[in-house]
């Protein structure tokens, strides 16, 4: 392995022993550590404050010419450890025939690391650099809210891109679209009355009992499946009702996640849904906990035919456009800028929020050269 291989995989190595998990959302040790590598790197830093305790990253690479820039972009949070045992430390960043291991090794700190690495190395290597800007996104709060992604659309960061990617786990297949989510509260209304008179009373989860049966009996059997990303799916989540067994409850809540299709309308849902319950005459509220948009590029962008080239390029394999079952920081991104995203990283989704999750080493290295040369055939085109 070369040293600045070396240098790489002990970057992400660093990154994987901090702890970053969201909630309850804390990304500023590893922010300044990435800060302090892009530096290193001589890179030009930006710490963007979303708000008094978080803040994401902007990390530049400035170009000499006028073309529409390109952006990386990922998150800096991961999801939490869980109960289950794990093999190695979750944050050791222990590398075991090939693979290293830690809390967000595959989501995503090894494609938020091969991005900066990436950078790094056309910032040496270039002669004159004559590249439009490369621009990374580091951004909080994804795995719950988007927060960081909210708050950078505000600003003027996206506003000469020619095009994204971000680097979160795809198996090194050049993602082009996702589901989108609508996450729901519905709560129900009765009346409490003795368990031994359940007459006198209302049961609130009696008629969320028959919502449930709405949600699961067929409720999107009208909608078409997408050739990419297959069918729209519901899933139950929590469900609390009631004071004590021997009352009749009077109240009950349910959350719902609706993962969606580029071809659906969220507030069509919405409306459906809400006809179908007036029809069953339950006293009910809906809330709205999160409306994130399908990401939707196009397979036959230019942006997607180079990325789809040099990934085959990389790695040796005839490869399509790909869709994903979960939403990103591209939910927020582009229902606000034109310009096409993809998704590519180093890492296993399937291996996302897992215990002992892990990315191959090789293939982080090889994501590096991924962007290195998407880089250069995007300035070389735009």
């Amino acid at each position: 392995m070369k040293k600045s291989e070396q240098d790489s995989v002990a970057f992400l190595q660093d990154l994987l022993r901090i702890d970053s998990t969201n909630p309850p959302g804390d990304e500023s040790i590893l922010r300044d550590k990435i800060r302090q590598r892009a530096l290193l790197l001589n890179l030009e830093t930006e710490v963007q404050s979303v708000n008094k305790d978080r803040a994401n990253l902007i990390v530049k690479l400035k170009g000499n010419g006028n073309k529409p820039s390109l952006i990386f972009c990922g998150h800096m949070d991961t999801v939490g450890v869980g109960r289950s045992r794990w093999t190695f430390d979750p944050f050791s960043g222990e590398i075991s025939e090939g693979k290293m291991y830690g809390r967000g090794a595959s989501d995503m700190k090894s494609g938020l690391a091969a991005m900066l690495e990436a950078m790094g190395r056309i910032r040496k290597n270039s002669r004159g650099h004559e590249f439009g800007d490369l621009i990374l996104v580091a951004t909080v709060g994804e795995e719950v809210d988007c927060l960081g992604a909210k708050h950078a659309v505000k600003t003027d960061v996206f506003d000469r891109a020619g095009a994204m990617v971000i680097a979160e786990p795809s198996n090194r297949e050049v993602v082009i679209t996702h589901k989108g989510a609508l996450w729901l509260k519905i709560t129900t209304y009765g009346k409490t009355s003795h368990a031994s008179m359940p007459e006198y009373g209302i049961n609130a989860v009696d008629g969320m009992s028959k919502i449930m049966a709405l949600l699961n009996e067929n409720f999107f059997s009208l909608d078409k499946k997408n050739k990419l990303l297959g069918r729209p799916t519901i899933n139950i989540g929590t469900i609390r009702g009631g004071i004590q067994t021997n009352v009749v409850p009077d109240q009950c809540e349910m959350t719902v996640d609706i993962r969606t299709l580029p071809e659906m309308d969220h507030q069509q849902i919405l409306s459906h849904l809400e006809r179908k319950i007036d029809e069953l005459g339950i006293r009910y509220k809906i809330d709205v906990l999160h409306d994130l948009a399908p990401l939707d590029t196009k397979p036959n962008n230019d942006f997607v035919k180079k990325a789809v080239s040099v990934n085959e390029q990389i790695t040796g394999r005839k490869s399509s456009p790909q869709g994903i079952n979960f939403y990103t920081d591209g939910s927020i991104i582009c229902q606000h800028k034109a310009f096409p995203i993809v998704i590519y990283g180093p890492g296993e989704r399937e291996l996302a929020h897992q215990p002992n999750e892990f990315v191959e080493v090789d293939k982080y290295l090889q994501s590096i050269d991924f962007y290195v040369r998407l880089t250069e055939a995007y300035f070389q085109d735009v």
